[in-house]
This record gives structure tokens, sequence and C-alpha cells, in this order.
């Protein structure tokens, strides 16, 4: 994790972005943390991201955990996988 001062982010941003693809980039405002800057290597990456900060799906992992720790549910290991056959062909 890499400690910049705001001033030298705000004159260099984009190399600044470059940088966090890698690790995360604390922005300090008169020596003290202020705020994160984190860089996306992919669009997947962005997308896991939002869907790790987004609280409707945390509240549906929540929900679904503890659905299992009361019994309901069906154990990925339970399931009977059957390949599905497509379109008749004449």
């Amino acid at each position: 994790m890499k400690r910049i001062a705001l001033s030298d982010v705000k004159d260099d941003l984009s190399r600044y972005l470059h940088v966090a693809e890698h690790e995360d980039v604390v922005i300090t405002r008169h020596g003290k943390p202020a705020g994160i800057l984190i860089g996306f290597k992919s669009d997947d990456d962005w997308f896991d991201y939002r869907l790790e900060h987004d609280p409707r799906f945390l509240r549906r992992i929540a929900a679904a955990r503890e659905s299992l720790r009361e019994g309901r549910g069906v154990r990925l290991e339970d399931m009977r996988w059957e390949k599905k056959e497509g379109p008749s062909r004449s």
C-alpha cells in the first residue's frame, strides 16, 4: 500500500491510477489519510468491486447463508446434473 500526498496525486493522477492497478494508494492530506485510490486492471475487476460493495447483494448473501445455517437449501454436492438435449434436427 502506497501513501501519496494529495498534491502529488492531483499533479499526476494518470500515473497513480496505473500504480493503483497493482496496489491500493492511500491519499494523504497534511500527512493524514484522507482517501484511497483503487485501480482496476479489467472490467471484471470493476464488476467484482461493485458487486462486493453493493448493499443489496450483501443482504442476499447474508440471507442465503442464514438459510443454509437453518438447514434450508441444497448443497452443490447433492445436485443432480443432467445433460440437456439440444433441439432435434431432422
